[in-house]
């Protein structure tokens, strides 16, 4: 009797479980976080959005170093993009939706990204994980085994109060209801530095 009863809890737990992983936020829409392999902090935000079938990514907020200039633009690129503000830049384009990756993830392909530092666009895949919480994004030139891969981390809906008043200007329409009660409670510039 004791046995069934263990047996019946273990199930019930996997059940919920199972039933959690199935609720995970599995599509790229949302904000993204690049950190530095060897120090951990953050290197860049990415903002993922759907856009007529189509995912795409921009440059949501950066953290530069000491001494990178204030307000850098993609002086490399040779499309559209040039001399745009890397602040809003539009980093990969043309994602679109390839099904359940080899992981159980979300695959994403057809797209491409670019590199500002040298304008180079390359193509790019990617795969969202089961748990919707980690983004591997793959670059490449001819075929995906020839490429390198990133992974970036999601971010909590609540860091969107941290966005600049430029990107958060573009994306109303993109907001989820949780991105956008964490903006209501985002203190003005005068509030936050009073003291």
């Amino acid at each position: 009797m004791q046995t069934a009863k263990l047996v019946m809890a273990g199930l019930v737990a996997l059940f919920g479980v199972a039933h959690a992983a199935v609720g995970a936020d599995t599509t790229v829409s949302g904000l993204w976080q690049k950190t530095d392999q060897q120090t951990g902090n953050p290197v860049v935000w990415f903002y993922f959005f759907e856009n007529e079938g189509t995912y795409r990514g921009i440059i949501a907020k950066s953290f530069p170093r000491p001494g990178d200039p204030p307000n850098p633009t993609c002086a490399s690129c040779r499309d559209d993009r040039k001399d745009q503000p890397l602040l809003g830049l539009s980093l990969i384009r043309d994602m679109k939706p390839g099904g359940q990756a080899y992981n159980g993830g979300v695959a994403y392909e057809g797209g491409n990204i670019l590199d500002p530092r040298d304008g180079n666009i390359y193509n790019a895949m990617m795969t969202v994980s089961p748990d919707g919480q980690s983004l591997t994004v793959r670059g490449y030139l001819g075929i995906a085994l020839f490429g390198r891969d990133e992974t970036w981390y999601r971010l909590p809906d609540t860091a969107y109060k941290q966005l600049d008043p430029v990107i958060l200007a573009h994306l109303p329409g993109q907001l989820t209801t949780g991105a956008l009660a964490a903006l209501k409670h985002k203190p003005s510039p005068a509030k936050a530095t009073a003291h």
